[in-house]
């Protein structure tokens, strides 16, 4: 069953399904990243610092025993020299610690880009699972992580092996040297094995890293049905954008019913068709379409204008060309001015009582803004 799941994860994980995994932390890491970043730094600081503090040891080692006779063997001297050989102690770690700190902190951000995830930080009670232990125990993740083990391990062994036959070589161990040289050759020693595990470490990191990141992308793989879940979910409740279209509609319907008392005229189909308009000289530079409407909300339309006393005329072709092109709230198109102003025409000469009642209706309404 498990195997199917698998074999049917065949779509590539959502930027939705990738931010959610790494919201918990759920990032390709490879600790060898971290660990090739810390050698690197170690390398650099020792590359660069060393020669000058190893000067810096040098002359405090030779002011100690040429001013040995002057100090007292007594608590007071041991306690002055302990805190000069732990100054110089730190004053050499300390560059060396924070650069392998800082290093650690630039490896991890880079695996992870730089991403906070607090969700990680969450106690998970499914890891507390000894039936959970003991799958992980047997999963592939653990004999791929072995395999990496055991490929430092080889590793590291094999630049000591090369390291001590190198090293063996040197006049170090067949006759006496000075110290000078000998300061030298730990260093170059230490620089080279250094060099060494950085190499092996780079490789190693390189090879889990990738295996990770490829192991995660499949793990966050989409079966093609998670991927259509996630897109309505996305999008919406198909219902529910129904129903907020059908409550957009209802409320456009109800601005221009609202919008009808103010019209100049209904031109309608007559049943089919009822479009409403408005033509105020010095206000409006060509008739606007206040309202319109077909079959029921047609019917609506009508009504209201039977209830204010608004014209209606009927004119089939006009009516059913006025609710095809023309746009609520907007003038008509030009190539219906002229359809348009017969019909107004008409309308203004056998309705002269509804134009004057209409004028002194907004004159009131004007004073009372005006008023206000």
């Amino acid at each position: 069953m498990a195997d199917q799941d698998k074999s049917s994860k065949t779509e590539d994980p959502t930027p939705k399904r990738l931010r959610e995994a790494y919201e918990q932390g759920n990032f390709p890491k490879a600790p060898e990243v971290g660990a090739a970043f810390s050698l690197a730094a170690a390398f650099a600081v020792l590359a660069f610092q060393a020669p000058h503090k190893a000067e810096q040891l040098q002359l405090f080692s030779k002011t100690l025993f040429y001013r040995m006779s002057e100090f007292n063997v007594n608590l007071e001297g041991a306690t002055f020299w302990s805190q000069r050989l732990a100054k110089e102690g730190i004053g050499f770690l300390m560059p060396l610690l924070g650069a392998v700190t800082l290093s650690a902190v630039i490896a991890g951000g880079l695996q992870t880009g730089f991403r906070l995830s607090p969700k990680a930080l969450e106690p998970k009670l499914d890891k507390l699972s000894p039936a959970k232990g003991v799958q992980n125990l047997v999963s592939p993740k653990k004999f791929v992580q072995l395999g990496v083990d055991l490929g430092k391990f080889a590793a590291v062994g094999s630049v000591i092996y090369v390291l001590v036959r190198e090293v063996m070589k040197d006049p170090v161990f067949h006759m006496p040297v000075s110290i000078t040289h000998l300061a030298s050759f730990m260093y170059e020693t230490m620089l080279e094995m250094l060099i060494y595990l950085l190499l092996a470490m780079t490789i190693i990191a390189a090879v889990h890293f990738f295996y990770q990141k490829q192991s995660k992308w499949n793990e966050l793989k989409m079966t093609r049905q998670e991927v259509v879940d996630e897109f309505k979910n996305q999008e919406g409740n198909p219902e529910v954008k129904r129903q907020r279209r059908q409550m957009a509609a209802r409320l456009l319907q109800n601005k221009m019913l609202g919008e009808v008392p103010n019209a100049d005229v209904v031109v309608t189909n007559p049943t089919h068709f009822a479009v409403a308009l408005r033509y105020e000289r010095g206000r409006d530079a060509a008739p606007v379409v206040l309202a319109k409407g077909e079959n029921r909300f047609a019917q609506r339309i009508k009504k209201v204008a039977r209830e204010n006393g608004v014209p209606m005329v009927e004119n089939r072709p006009v009516a059913r060309m006025l609710f095809k092109v023309g746009k609520v709230g907007s003038p008509i198109p030009r190539e219906m001015f002229q359809a348009v102003a017969e019909i107004l025409g008409h309308v203004y000469r056998t309705h002269r009582q509804y134009f004057y009642q209409k004028r002194l209706r907004q004159q009131q309404q004007s004073k009372g803004v005006n008023r206000g």
